[in-house]
């Protein structure tokens, strides 16, 4: 495994709320799958999901599975040639906004086209490559973190950090047993 991230964005200022943090192994795809599902029964509308991790390390496989725990729309596919896709509900619940910021440069200024402000209240917003484009967004926010053993390897293991900030994150770890 590589190294665990230490995003600065993860950090609080003097008086902020503490992160919850929650590591969870994930051993296969289906098991990636099952903790986005999980997830799912965790999210509500407003809520921002900022994903990192290698190319391959899973981002696309959670985000699918929390699709499908939603009753979204629509194959959740990858957003990299469109930057955004969304799956609106099939029943009541949120919709689902899934971002794929890699080829956006800028900050959360070159993502002002993509009206993620507007779809935030009604949605859940799914980021994936957001770390220093999309935290002002919103002040309270999850960070999942997919680690993965790099290089020529077919180990399918995943060492998931999920990182929630600001008060409505406070029972992560309760919400996810």
């Amino acid at each position: 495994m590589e190294a665990p991230h230490n995003s600065p964005a993860a950090e609080t200022s003097p008086g902020a709320e503490v992160p919850v943090t929650v590591r969870i192994a994930v051993e296969s795809p289906e098991q990636m799958g099952e903790l986005g599902r999980r997830l799912a029964r965790v999210v509500a509308p407003g809520d921002l999901v900022m994903l990192t991790g290698e190319l391959g390390a899973g981002k696309t496989t959670l985000t699918r599975g929390l699709g499908e725990g939603l009753g979204v729309r629509g194959a959740v596919t990858s957003p990299t040639f469109v930057i955004a896709r969304v799956h609106p509900p099939l029943g009541t619940g949120p919709a689902l906004v899934h971002v794929d910021a890699y080829r956006l440069g800028g900050g959360l200024d070159e993502m002002e086209d993509l009206d993620l402000d507007v779809s935030l209240p009604d949605s859940v917003v799914v980021v994936e490559w957001g770390d220093g484009k999309v935290e002002d967004l919103s002040e309270d926010r999850l960070q999942v973190f997919i680690d993965r053993a790099v290089g020529d390897t077919d180990d399918e293991r995943r060492e998931v950090t999920l990182v929630g900030i600001g008060a409505r994150w406070a029972g992560l770890r309760a919400e996810l047993a």
